[in-house]
């Protein structure tokens, strides 16, 4: 009788094993990247804000009267370029 050789040798190679760990470094880095798109989003989303409540206490020193209008033009071009 003839013996079969099950358990023996690299059964379906050391493939499987390698691609099991190429397909876990891309989850990991999808999950890395969607993590890094949402910090990302709501960090901008506050400097948006700074920047139109620079913008709001302007006016509202040029409504007083506090500022010339030159003064409120220059510094009102200087916050839009940032």
């Amino acid at each position: 009788m003839m013996r079969m050789m099950y358990g023996w040798g690299w059964g379906y190679g050391i493939g499987g094993f390698i691609w099991s760990i190429v397909w876990m470094a891309i989850e990991i880095g999808l999950i890395v990247a969607a993590i890094y798109l949402i910090i990302s989003l709501f960090r901008g989303t506050k400097n948006r804000n700074k920047e139109r409540d620079a913008i709001e206490i302007l006016k509202e020193r040029y409504a007083r009267g506090e500022i010339s209008e030159e003064e409120y033009l220059e510094r009102k071009k200087r916050l839009e370029e940032k």
